[in-house]
């Protein structure tokens, strides 16, 4: 089985895979066509060494890209073997597999890549309903990974402390926050992306990428979701990413807004806190927050032929 792609398809693919999320928008990804295999690849040139320091967010990113790539073949009538690579440059390999047409769902999803972006501000207060709820477990389920929504408000408030305890600590970090302002711009995370603060008796916290002064009043229930894997290897890593961008994408689709809390994440022993408050085995590798909202900023993506290799 072979795909015949040609450059020009190939770079295609590669600005589908190219929206998914990073953290501060690093983009830590390259794409190598070789042969019929499609391998994905660690940019270590874009590596924070501060708060990603194992590059663990890194391969998260590169799990979501990967996903991305995934749609994109398959809206092209193409399946791919998956397999992932546990050594420090190549996250996956994809190969060949049976032609199979796309599904429904993965055309719907595939259209949901370009509306897919983190929306920073308030939603409104409209909750998000069962269905919808059941829909984001099972896109991370679908990936084997999980998401743990915190549906009382106890759970909520736990996993918030946890949040503003985390972003109150890595404020105070200065080499922290000087490669966060390293990257709010042009290159990462784009000026006024991170909305407004929060009040001081608001449920969560959001990073600092230099918003508009004052305050606005958030959603007072907001739908906080944690996403892990079945341990923290590498591959375990990746797959992370897979199902972040799957839920992400589902959300999408569901007309609903979301953003990603990385405070708990950048923070090793606020992992730790999460993994407690959602009774699992290992540390979670995503936060969310679910909702309704209107359209935000969009990220800027790097060329498409800088992050083919």
């Amino acid at each position: 089985m072979v795909w015949n792609l040609t450059p020009e398809r190939f770079a295609a693919l590669v600005a589908d895979a190219v929206r998914a999320p990073s953290m501060h928008n690093t983009q830590p990804w390259r794409f190598r066509l070789s042969g019929d295999a499609i391998d994905v690849l660690l940019d270590r040139e874009r590596l924070l060494p501060v708060a990603d320091p194992a590059g663990r967010a890194a391969r998260v990113a590169c799990g979501s890209a990967l996903f991305n790539l995934r749609l994109a073949l398959a809206v092209d009538g193409h399946r791919a073997e998956v397999r992932l690579v546990p050594g420090p440059d190549v996250v996956a390999r994809l190969t060949p597999a049976d032609p199979h047409p796309a599904t429904p769902a993965e055309r719907r999803l595939h259209a949901a890549i370009p509306r897919r972006h983190s929306n920073r501000h308030p939603f409104v207060d409209i909750p998000v309903p069962p269905e919808a709820r059941t829909a984001l477990v099972r896109a991370a389920h679908d990936e084997q990974a999980w998401l743990h929504l915190a549906e009382s408000p106890a759970d909520a408030e736990a996993t918030a402390d946890v949040i503003r305890e985390a972003d109150r600590l890595l404020r105070s970090d200065t080499a922290y926050a000087a490669e966060l302002a390293t990257w709010t711009g042009p290159e990462g995370v784009p000026v006024g992306a991170g909305g407004p603060e929060p009040g001081q008796h608001e449920l969560l916290a959001r990073r600092d990428f230099a918003g508009p002064p004052g305050t606005r009043p958030f959603e007072r229930e907001p739908l906080i979701g944690v996403l892990g894997a079945a341990g923290d290897l590498a591959a375990d890593q990746v797959v992370a990413g897979m199902a972040l961008q799957r839920v992400l994408l589902t959300a999408t689709d569901l007309g609903l807004a979301a953003s990603i809390f990385t405070q708990p994440i950048d923070h090793a022993a606020s992992r730790g806190r999460l993994r407690d408050v959602c009774h699992r085995p290992f540390p979670p590798f995503a936060v969310l927050r679910f909702g309704y909202g209107v359209a935000g900023h969009h990220s800027a993506r790097r060329p498409v032929a800088d992050v083919i290799a």
